[in-house]
């Protein structure tokens, strides 16, 4: 049935409102949200009043909200006392949309009244339904609360989540609607621009009236897609396949793929979602078609295979068209190959420029980012990036599957900007990054002079950017969940590598984040970073080595053979995409044929007066241009390296400790330009480390 009327006025006509031509009556109840404190002028910003505006002369909205307000009956500012409840009761609404609870996170309340909270919303409502059996109750989960409070990590942030878990019980006990403000708004910090971020401003008040809107109403815009579904898309094989998107609520979804029909309801937050069974790959091109409401929408030329994602900052980024030999391998796409590729291309750069009005909208909406999937022909993929298309490729050819690869990638960006934001909440060594972020050592120099050139143009201080910690996550990522994926090929560091020790601790974080909003432990291969004369990227590709044994189900691709001394951005990225492509092939599609990595080091000993040091993968262990050993250097217990002669045998490395000297250390590829050239029999090289003599 198409939906044109509101769904509270059907519910309402039966209640002979209409016969009786009465104004329906809404009283929004709450706290200083719901009131508009630090609006210029509440009466006429706040949501209640842009409410009343957005439906008309027909709905009487009343505004009841009362800053401070606690819902606790034993509260340090009880709702249930207030003069804006009273008046609530005397009007007798139809509706009532309740938003409270912020102010029980207040120290004066929660520990000692948490218990009562349950209790008292109950008894709210209840009074409510007293004076009114048949009016129609909505209560929300709490607006957030960003991390400039003054109590976010002391106390704020525990006890906020305690009491949005009770307003879904809540709901359930008394059977009311239940509108969720804190999905809505949870990533748009620039619309709580007060100083204990906590109160909508103009533009957030428009946003939290637009949310009640819908949920009072169920017209959420009609049936709408994520812009992951488009012809041509690959679906992941051996998975579940997972449709969703967005529908008017109650109204029913019917969806239909390889001869099966499914259909669902659309819930009250206007989300619905429908999963088909596991298939096997097929080069058969298929068809995707979804229903509702009169409208229908079919994706064409659809295959089942693998769907890799590549993602990272501008080597991820850099293009099949700039990249050495990237034309002629370009030449050579065809779509027989069932290679399909989306580009989710950003819709400004992060070069050295100041961005347009348009750019800033888009950043702060998070309409950043668009794509559709594109067959394999020369255009598409030399605007892809050059390491996934090399790695897809690869994979197709030996896999012999249709493979679909999602490229998401920003240049320049930092780790934290690609993390969801509840995830560094969450964290207390990560939380501050999300507070003043563009002032933050969290981020390097060069990421905060560039946020600055491109934000010269923007009228708020709260303004987003790519490289605003969440910021990627929320305005790419978050957009393709739950998309099934084969895995992930990862290339970035570059704007995190000046502080390598807090990488370490940032890194785990963001694989384990990703795996869990897929809830998938796919496989995620990384790579380490190339040589460059940048002082600190020895230490930092000694730091993402040792993340491989932190990050399981992981594989690491070495790339300081490849780098320009000058240039971050060294053209030949053939072997990169090779390289991740042979770790896939290995570890996650178990050809044992293929050797997968260049020699790791396993240990380091002291042997009668010489060092042995062992590595895996180191089959055939020799140098890549078969002259003597490069790249070893000892570190003795007076804090000085010293130059190294290394012998191979038996597929180890030996060097004779100097006479009278105490070594500590072994590091190998140890300058941040190197040219140190162990290799296996693969002639892949091995990694840069730094490891204690045992």
């Amino acid at each position: 049935m198409k939906k044109v009327a509101l769904l509270f006025l059907i519910f309402l006509f039966s209640q002979n409102i209409f016969a009786q031509k009465q104004k329906i009556k809404i009283a929004c109840i709450g706290n200083s949200v719901t009131y508009g404190y630090t609006l210029p002028n509440p009466s006429t910003q706040s949501y209640p009043a842009l409410l009343q505006k957005k439906l008309g002369n027909n709905f009487i909205v009343g505004n009841f909200g009362h800053s401070g307000a606690t819902l606790l009956r034993q509260g340090h500012n009880p709702y249930y006392k207030t003069k804006e409840f009273s008046e609530a009761l005397q009007m007798r609404p139809d509706i009532a949309i309740i938003h409270l609870g912020l102010n029980d996170t207040d120290p004066r309340d929660f520990p000692n009244f948490r218990d009562e909270f349950i209790p008292d919303y109950n008894r709210l409502i209840d009074t409510l339904r007293k004076i009114n059996p048949k009016m129609k109750i909505y209560i929300c989960k709490m607006t957030p609360i960003f991390t400039g409070h003054p109590r976010f990590m002391s106390s704020t942030f525990d006890w906020y989540w305690n009491l949005q878990e009770r307003i879904e019980q809540i709901a359930k006990i008394n059977q009311t609607g239940l509108i969720d403000l804190y999905e809505a708004l949870h990533n748009r910090p620039d619309l709580f621009t007060d100083a204990p971020t906590l109160h909508p401003n103009v533009q957030g008040a428009a946003k939290l009236c637009d949310v009640i809107y819908k949920g009072i109403t169920g017209d959420f815009g009609g049936l709408k897609m994520p812009d992951i579904f488009t012809d041509n898309m690959v679906l992941q094989r051996n998975k579940p396949i997972i449709v969703w998107g967005v529908a008017n609520a109650g109204t029913t979804v019917e969806v239909t793929f390889h001869h099966q029909e499914k259909e669902t309801i659309v819930t009250a937050n206007g989300k619905w979602k429908i999963t088909f069974p596991k298939m096997n790959a097929t080069t058969k091109p298929d068809s995707l078609s979804i229903e509702n409401e009169g409208k229908k929408l079919v994706f064409q030329n659809i295959l089942v295979g693998d769907v890799w994602l590549c993602s990272g900052q501008s080597n991820m980024y850099f293009s099949l068209a700039e990249s050495k030999g990237g034309d002629s391998i370009a030449d050579r796409a065809i779509e027989k190959e069932h290679i399909r590729l989306y580009k989710y291309k950003p819709f400004a750069e992060t070069d050295n420029v100041a961005w347009d009005s348009a750019a800033l909208t888009k950043a702060d909406n998070l309409d950043f980012f668009s794509g559709q999937w594109k067959l394999n022909k020369e255009n598409a993929a030399k605007e892809f990036s050059a390491v996934g298309y090399i790695f897809g490729k690869k994979i197709q050819q030996e896999e012999n599957v249709p493979v679909g690869l999602i490229e998401v990638a920003v240049g320049g960006s930092p780790l934290i900007s690609w993390l969801d934001r509840l995830t560094l909440e969450s964290n207390p060594l990560f939380e501050p990054a999300l507070h003043n972020w563009r002032n933050s050592d969290y981020l390097m120099d060069w990421c905060r002079a560039r946020i600055n050139t491109n934000l010269k143009n923007a009228t708020s201080p709260y303004q987003r950017h790519p490289y605003d910690p969440c910021f990627n996550f929320e305005a790419g990522i978050a957009n393709i969940i739950p998309f099934p994926i084969k895995g992930v090929v990862w290339y970035q560091g570059e704007s995190d590598a000046d502080n390598p020790e807090l990488y370490k601790k940032l890194f785990p974080v963001f694989v384990n984040d990703w795996r869990q909003q897929w809830k998938d432990n796919f496989p995620f291969y990384y790579v380490q970073l190339s040589s460059i004369e940048r002082p600190s990227w020895n230490y930092f590709r000694n730091a993402q080595r040792e993340l491989l044994s932190q990050i399981p189900n992981s594989g690491m691709a070495v790339t300081s053979d490849l780098g320009d001394k000058m240039n971050v951005h060294y053209t030949n990225k053939t072997p990169v995409g090779m390289r991740l492509a042979d770790l896939a092939l290995h570890y996650t599609y178990n050809s044992m044929k293929i050797i997968p990595n260049g020699p790791l080091v396993k240990s380091v000993v002291e042997k009668n007066n010489q060092i042995e040091i062992s590595f895996s993968q180191s089959e055939g262990l020799t140098t890549s241009d078969k002259k003597e050993v490069r790249g070893f250097q000892l570190l003795n217990d007076k804090g000085y390296f010293m130059p190294a002669k290394a012998i191979i045998n038996d597929n180890k490395i030996f060097i004779i400790i100097p006479k009278n000297e105490k070594i500590e250390k072994v590091v190998y590829g140890w300058k941040p330009f190197t040219r140190a050239n162990l290799v296996n029999s693969a002639d892949l090289p091995a990694s840069t480390f730094m490891m204690k003599v045992k």
